[in-house]
């Protein structure tokens, strides 16, 4: 699984015209499915996100989580975070989970963090075509693999 979180004043996805998920203050969260990706794979993932400290505390150091501050998580499928352009101009998808299984994992992972998390928790729509809206807080945006490539 790979995600890239950004640090959001506030955050949004539409699909038709209609809004699927809103939050204010917290994180946006992009999130790729991998082949292998399973419960173990959702623990991990989980417990970075709503632990990672980037908010900050009362001396300006980012040092409360999103938990901390109890603000909300976006979390939007997006296949393309694992494409490959290290090879020519087109990007390959290969190491990504196929469509039926990464619909499946997305949707466990989801349900994972909402039990994890006693805040908002939001979402996108798997393989929709989204329009995602957010004020980028800092900016703060960092990159999360499940395999610990980066």
């Amino acid at each position: 699984m790979r995600c890239v979180v950004q640090r959001v004043k506030k955050a949004s996805v539409t699909v038709d015209n209609g809004i699927t998920g809103a939050i204010d203050k917290g994180i946006m969260v992009l999130v790729g499915m991998g082949k292998e990706d399973n419960e173990k794979t959702f623990e991990y993932m989980a417990g970075k996100l709503i632990n990672l400290r980037i908010f900050t505390d009362e001396n300006d150091k980012m040092n409360l989580s999103v938990a901390d501050i109890y603000g909300g998580i976006l979390i939007v499928p997006n296949f393309t975070l694992y494409g490959d352009a290290r090879q020519g101009r087109r990007p390959s998808y290969i190491a990504g989970a196929e469509p039926a299984a990464a619909a499946s994992i997305f949707e466990n992972f989801l349900q994972y963090i909402r039990k994890s998390y006693e805040g908002k928790v939001e979402s996108g729509v798997f393989q929709a075509h989204m329009e995602v809206e957010l004020v980028n807080d800092g900016p703060v945006t960092l990159l999360i693999d499940s395999d610990k490539i980066f």
